[in-house]
């Protein structure tokens, strides 16, 4: 059972963004994610709660990103090479002038933002997580949303990862600890407003 007022709820989106159309993910390709996504985005505007699209973007020079800065047993290049409108949202993210853009330049949406801030103002207890990827991402972000004592959503089939092992490991592992783990179409219909009886 997946219950929470829609009104105090936000759908918050991870990087569903040209960069992450550029390779494989798993267990759900790309386009999958995109179109449950897109209905998690129309159930949330339906129902009066918020959406808010978060983004890894960085200046030109790509100073303020930690990648190949850090010292980690995986390599990373310091200057990644990227395509032009890596970091636009994908065909159907469009934000409305309403709802918060969220730069990030680390896994966890919080972190150096005012996501916390936003989602406060307009009296947020519950965030429904969704996007890619599963194990950095989104991850990453509702770690954060725990320490910030917010009740978290996690809705797998509208999220994946570079590997399928990451996205089950989250699953499995680490969501049930910060949160409930519920179908897409069960929190769908948890967005929709229900017909009031007439007496």
């Amino acid at each position: 059972m997946t219950d929470f007022d829609p009104l105090r709820t936000a759908l918050i989106l991870i990087d569903l963004q040209g960069s992450n159309a550029d390779h494989p993910v798993y267990p759900h390709p790309a386009g999958d994610v995109l179109e449950r996504c897109i209905r998690l985005i129309d159930a949330t505007r339906n129902a009066g709660g918020l959406v808010v699209h978060v983004r890894t973007s960085f200046l030109p020079d790509e100073g303020d990103s930690l990648g190949g800065k850090l010292l980690t047993d995986v390599e990373r290049p310091a200057r990644p090479v990227r395509r032009p409108g890596w970091d636009h949202f994908l065909p159907g993210v469009d934000p409305l002038p309403t709802e918060p853009v969220i730069v990030k330049r680390s896994w966890n949406a919080f972190h150096g933002s005012d996501l916390d801030l936003q989602l406060r103002r307009r009296g947020v207890t519950t965030v429904i997580m969704a996007g890619i990827s599963t194990g950095f991402g989104v991850e990453g972000t509702a770690r954060a949303a725990y320490d910030h004592a917010y009740n978290i959503v996690f809705v797998p089939e509208a999220m994946s990862a570079y590997a399928a092992e990451q996205h089950h490991h989250s699953v499995r592992a680490v969501f049930p600890q910060l949160g409930r783990v519920r179908g897409l179409d069960e929190v769908v219909e948890a967005l929709t407003p229900q017909p009031t009886a007439v007496p």
